[in-house]
């Protein structure tokens, strides 16, 4: 009676009757490109001096220097983000050697999780190819759209239409993508029931969000984590907030702050979603500081922020680590950029 009693509890924990919730979980990544400390200080404090940030249950920082480089670019922090491996700068999924490194999004796939990638840059930027793309230069798009076309990732949004279709091989990625529906619009997007879209906001990069960029990126996720959500199988999504990067390059606060904004309210969806999901992971970091922002002045009464820029390039500082959910605790501390693949392996391999 006693064995009986013994292989009766192991059975009930097995299938979840007790209520233990064994699911994988959901993964959300979240990068604010270029995003430190003080470009989300001052979009908070231009902001009515919130940001949902303040939502997520734990908080870290990492380390984002390259293999040969103290200053990373891109391509090499997002590779170590996605592989766990340091490369060097413009490289992407490949290693020191040359040799291919899987990233988490393909080992996702391989263990049944659906997939999407969604970004305010082209498609074929540096982050987001970083995560489905295997190659020695970051700048090689008509190379890094063809890895694309291959990946499987079920849903992707962002710019760069002219590396599938007006490419220097003549080739045609849309018409050869053939399992996919690439829609027009947002429109057609949201009310496509493909388990295959694609979706090109711009022939080239898009605009910035102040000169009323569309689709919001807020919207944009909110449609695609209905989509990956309706497929009922555990998920991996990376969103890119890519030009909050851009605007610092350009030392210019206008772009930089309405960049973060919107990937503010992102952030705000997402950990609602999460909240009521209570089977997601999110994760909240940069790939790297860009433009060493300083607030020198402004108002809290008008919302309002001086900043100052000592570079129009990439820096070394470190960039704080957000998250939400599902074993986030994994993610305070102080590592390096690394550990991000490292711990999420961990998650999706239990």
């Amino acid at each position: 009676m006693y064995k009986k009693l013994i292989l009766f509890l192991i059975l009930c924990s097995s299938v979840n009757i007790f209520g233990q919730d064994s699911k994988p979980p959901n993964i959300i990544m979240m990068i604010g490109d270029g995003m430190g400390l003080s470009t989300i200080s001052s979009g908070m404090y231009s902001n009515n001096n919130y940001t949902a940030l303040e939502g997520s249950e734990y908080v870290g920082l990492i380390k984002t220097h390259s293999l040969d480089d103290l200053v990373t670019d891109s391509a090499a922090s997002a590779t170590a983000m996605s592989s766990g491996v340091k490369t060097n700068n413009k490289v992407i999924g490949l290693d020191s050697k040359g040799n291919l490194v899987e990233t988490i999004l393909e080992m996702s796939i391989d263990l049944g999780y659906s997939t999407a990638i969604v970004v305010t840059s082209s498609i074929v930027h540096a982050t987001p190819a970083s995560y489905y793309a295997h190659i020695d230069n970051r700048y090689k798009y008509d190379e890094i759209a063809d890895h694309l076309s291959k990946s499987k990732i079920d849903f992707f949004i962002g710019g760069g239409e002219k590396y599938f279709n007006n490419r220097s091989d003549k080739r045609n990625l849309i018409s050869e993508m053939n399992q996919y529906f690439f829609a027009k619009n947002i429109d057609q997007y949201k009310k496509s029931n493909s388990n295959k879209i694609g979706f090109l906001t711009a022939d080239d990069e898009p605009i910035e969000k102040y000169k009323n960029r569309e689709p919001s990126l807020d919207k944009a996720v909110e449609i695609t984590i209905q989509k990956l959500t309706d497929m009922k199988k555990p998920f991996f999504l990376l969103i890119e907030g890519s030009q909050i990067d851009w605007g610092s390059h350009d030392n210019s606060q206008k772009h930089m702050i309405s960049e973060f904004i919107e990937f503010d309210k992102t952030i705000e969806n997402v950990l609602d979603y999460a909240k009521k999901d209570k089977n997601t992971l999110v994760v909240i970091t940069a790939d790297h500081e860009t433009g060493g922002v300083a607030i020198v002045d402004g108002s809290l009464e008008n919302s309002m922020v001086k900043n100052k820029y000592v570079s129009g390039s990439h820096t070394a500082t470190m960039v704080p680590v957000f998250s939400f959910g599902k074993h986030s605790s994994l993610f305070k501390g102080i590592y390096d950029n690394t550990k991000i693949f490292d711990k999420l392996e961990s998650i999706i391999k239990k």
